[in-house]
């Protein structure tokens, strides 16, 4: 009787352990992609080099910084803001650049109209304090500006122009975007 109280037991534990297997637990929630097109799934970018250059905005110390990367080809506004997404190469972490967009799927596309820039989002850029949603927007505003087909910056989401925050904390209404919105956030060398 006691053999077989230890061999039940003992299988009760083996299916509970096996059961256990294969998916941690996490003490806090995360973040699951979007199915959005410009979700960037990739691991961090490495540095490629080219003989153009494709300039990113990151953030380092609370201010928005223009990096410069070397590629083979100019890329397309898609693949740009998919860069942009996937944050800092290991080499660019390592001098202390971060990035406001680390864990956001929240862009829909993005296309070019006459000169400005149309970035459709999912939802808004909602971050845990107001300077991140600010420095996350500035981001892509200052990133999608330096290209030479871009001179302002709009946000839509469900076919409706969104009211963005500018560095100054006012909103920017049905105005496009430019630089001078971020400027107060720029570190300039």
């Amino acid at each position: 009787m006691m053999i077989r109280r230890i061999a039940a037991l003992a299988a009760v534990v083996t299916m509970a352990l096996v059961a256990g297997c294969g998916i941690p637990t996490e003490d806090t929630p995360r973040e699951l992609p979007s199915a959005g097109p410009l979700r960037s799934t990739a691991p961090a970018p490495t540095t490629v080099a080219g003989p153009l250059v494709e300039q990113l905005c990151l953030v380092r110390d609370g201010k928005l910084v223009r990096v410069d990367r070397r590629v083979t080809s100019l890329p397309s506004i898609e693949i740009q803001l998919q860069h942009l997404l996937s944050g800092p190469t290991q080499e660019e972490s390592d001098t202390g650049l971060t990035s406001a967009l680390g864990g956001t799927n929240v862009i829909a596309g993005v296309r070019v109209e006459g000169a400005e820039a149309i970035v459709d989002v999912t939802s808004r850029l909602e971050r845990a304090s107001r300077s991140d949603e600010v420095l996350a927007y500035g981001q892509i505003v200052c990133t999608l500006l330096t290209r030479p087909d871009v001179r302002t910056v709009s946000f839509m989401e469900q076919g409706q122009r969104l009211s963005i925050p500018r560095a100054d904390g006012s909103l920017s209404g049905d105005a496009p975007l430019t630089v001078a919105d971020y400027e107060a956030l720029l570190d300039t060398p």
